[in-house]
């Protein structure tokens, strides 16, 4: 049986879904933060191509390596250094921090390996934490293992990480 493509998300479904949250968002007065390794700030561009975005978007933090993770949102030395930057402890961390550094009222936090190398047997490329957190709540995170290539991996990350804020 041959193996089945992923489902690689297009630039019009990605602005569909920014653009959904967008309005929900603004309806609730609500305003979103982004910490962002692996996609590397297109969850930020995704919304911030959204007219009207400054009224519910607070600010993107792209913290690729430990230095920007610990400095930008808090990230702890000892956490990096036990689980990973490509773990739940992280991810936690991550979107605990860019609520704690910023202005908004929910978050979602992005950590994986995008390849097309840095994968282990533990942790393949396509390995994603996304964390999703509502200031004064519990963050909520979960694991994916996409297929494809970097941007394939990217891509659904970014959907997932739009998708999940929703249950919000």
């Amino acid at each position: 049986m041959p193996a089945v493509a992923p489902y690689i998300p297009t630039d019009a479904e990605l602005a569909a879904l920014a653009a959904a949250l967008g309005a929900r968002l603004r309806d609730n007065h609500d305003h979103l933060v982004t910490a962002e390794s692996c996609t590397g700030g297109w969850i930020a561009k995704c919304v911030t191509d959204i007219a009207g975005s400054s009224d519910w978007f607070d600010c993107g933090m792209a913290a690729y390596s430990y230095e920007a993770q610990q400095a930008l949102l808090g990230g702890r030395p000892q956490t990096l250094e036990d689980f990973g930057a490509v773990s739940r402890e992280t991810v936690v961390e991550m979107v605990s921090g860019a609520l704690i550094h910023s202005g908004a009222t929910v978050a979602v936090a992005v950590t994986g390996i995008a390849g097309p190398s840095g994968g282990t047997p533990e942790k393949p490329v396509g390995t994603v934490w996304v964390a999703w957190k509502r200031r004064g709540g519990y963050a909520k995170a979960e694991v994916f293992r996409f297929d494809g290539d970097r941007e394939a991996v990217r891509r659904q990350t970014v959907a997932a990480a739009l998708r999940g804020l929703e249950a919000l």
